[in-house]
C-alpha cells in the first residue's frame, strides 16, 4: 500500500460524504486496511486533508508556472491556462473537489499555511492578466476582480460538469476562452461616439 492510493481514496470519499462525516475507517475500509494499519501511512484525517490540498495545488501550480514561462502572446496564455486548469478539474473532480470546497476544515494554523500556497497560485493568474494590461492588449481591469471571475466561473464545474455531458471540458474550455478573452481585449473606439 502507498500513501498516494490513501490520498487518492480518500479525497473520493471527501467528495462523496464532505470533511466531517468521513471516518479514518472509511479510509481504511477503501484502502483494505486495517485502520490501525493506517496509521502507518498517515497521522491523522487532517494529515491527510493537508496531503490532498497539496497534491492538488501542486499539479495546478505546475500546470501554471509551464504557461507563465512560455513565450506564448498575452491571449495565448490565458487561453492555455484556462484549458489547462479545466482539463485539471475535469480529470481527478475528487481531488479539485477536496481542493476547491474542504480546504475551510483544516485547522486554523494549516488553513494558513494553505490559503498562502493557494494566493500564490492567485497571483500567477493575476500576473497572466497584468502582461495582457501592460501589452495595451487588455482593457485596464483590477487582476483580483478579474483573477476572482476567471478562477469562479471555472472552479463551479465541480458542481455541474458531466464527461457524458452535452460538451466536453475542452469545448467548454475553448468557450469560456472566448468569453474572457473578448471581455478583457481593449477594443478601438467606434468613430464619432
Amino acid at each position: 500500500m502507498q500513501r498516494s492510493d490513501i490520498i487518492q481514496a480518500a479525497a473520493q470519499i471527501f467528495r462523496q460524504k464532505g470533511y466531517h462525516a468521513a471516518s479514518m475507517q472509511d479510509i481504511a475500509d477503501a484502502v483494505h486496511l486495517q485502520k490501525a494499519s493506517l496509521y502507518h501511512h498517515v497521522t491523522s484525517k487532517q494529515d491527510i486533508l493537508l496531503a490532498i490540498l497539496d497534491k492538488a495545488l501542486d499539479l495546478m501550480i505546475d500546470d501554471l508556472q509551464q504557461v507563465v514561462a512560455s513565450d506564448l502572446a498575452p491571449e495565448e496564455k490565458i487561453r492555455q491556462a484556462i484549458q489547462v486548469y479545466i482539463e485539471r478539474l475535469t480529470e481527478d473532480p475528487s481531488l479539485a473537489a477536496v481542493l476547491l470546497l474542504e480546504y475551510r476544515s483544516l485547522e486554523p494554523d494549516l488553513r494558513a499555511q494553505h490559503v498562502e500556497r493557494r494566493d500564490r497560485y492567485d497571483h500567477l493568474w493575476r500576473g497572466l492578466i497584468q502582461e495582457g494590461v501592460e501589452a495595451n492588449l487588455f482593457y485596464p481591469v483590477d487582476e483580483a476582480v478579474a483573477t476572482f471571475a476567471l478562477l469562479g466561473v471555472q472552479n463551479w464545474m465541480i458542481t455541474w460538469f458531466r464527461h457524458d455531458g452535452r460538451f466536453t471540458a475542452r469545448q467548454l474550455a475553448d468557450q469560456f476562452c472566448d468569453l474572457f478573452i473578448n471581455g478583457l481585449r481593449v477594443r478601438e473606439e467606434a468613430d464619432g461616439l
